[in-house]
């Protein structure tokens, strides 16, 4: 569920708003970085998170910040993040309905910090929070949708998570509220959003000869590589990108 193997060009046809979100990222934070004299400071100033603004009526507050970066680290752990564990549930939900949960979390999660950090909390921005929404989601699956995720997954979403509310509230630079309701929010909102889907719907393989994409419950058995092996890049893949966030903390 959470290893990629697809090639760039399929991966970009088969998760389009997973590809469609990272782009923005990019595209957001190289003209706020490389290009400040020809707009990126105005998208900055215009754009970051700011509960006295937002108190003053600039409510697209609430959203902009979900697709802004404040560093390369920041970017890349938020972007990999959303490119690991996106996919299946992009596959699982539908483009529109993943796109709705995705926004949606994060601007409750913005909302909870206007409302709880107060109109003197520190700017902020980010997709942490929405990405902890569709941690909700997953928690909810692992909690009381166990047919749509299977055991090995199911450890590896518990796992991760209590990693990531560990470093929420090691890093004094983090918006602890935003992680917290947007873990909340997914959750809340994930038997809506789950309603009516079946069993293995998320279990899929490409089949790269044809371009289409089927389902296969067995997907995992009939790999060249070993679960072992899965397991052991994946994490490789996120201890890196934990190691590079505390680096350029």
């Amino acid at each position: 569920m959470f290893v990629r193997n697809e090639s760039f060009r399929s991966f970009l046809r088969s998760y389009p708003v997973v590809s469609g979100i990272v782009t923005l990222h990019l595209i957001l934070f190289l003209w706020m970085f490389l290009f400040p004299s020809l707009g990126g400071n105005l998208i900055f100033i215009l754009g970051v998170g700011h509960n006295l603004s937002i108190a003053q009526g600039e409510l697209w507050r609430l959203v902009t910040p979900i697709f802004m970066h404040i560093s390369p680290a920041h970017f890349l752990f938020n972007s990999f993040s959303l490119v690991l564990f996106g996919p299946a549930l992009e596959r699982l939900l539908g483009k529109w309905r993943f796109i709705s949960i995705y926004i949606l979390t994060g601007i409750l999660a913005n909302v909870a910090t206007f409302y709880i950090g107060g109109l003197g909390y520190s700017p902020h921005l980010g997709a942490s929070g929405a990405i902890f929404g569709l941690f909700g989601i997953y928690l909810y699956m692992v909690l009381y949708r166990k047919d749509l995720i299977d055991q090995d997954n199911s450890q590896v979403v518990i796992t991760i998570l209590v990693i990531g509310l560990i470093m929420t509230f090691v890093n004094a630079r983090i918006n602890v509220y935003a992680h917290i309701f947007g873990l909340i929010s997914g959750a809340a909102l994930a038997p809506i959003f789950l309603f009516k889907l079946r069993r293995y719907v998320p279990q899929y393989r490409h089949v790269f000869d044809e371009g289409e994409i089927s389902f296969n419950p067995n997907r995992w058995k009939n790999r060249r590589f070993s679960a072992g092996t899965k397991k052991k890049v994946f994490w490789i893949i996120f201890v890196l990108l934990v190691i590079l966030g505390v680096i350029f903390r």
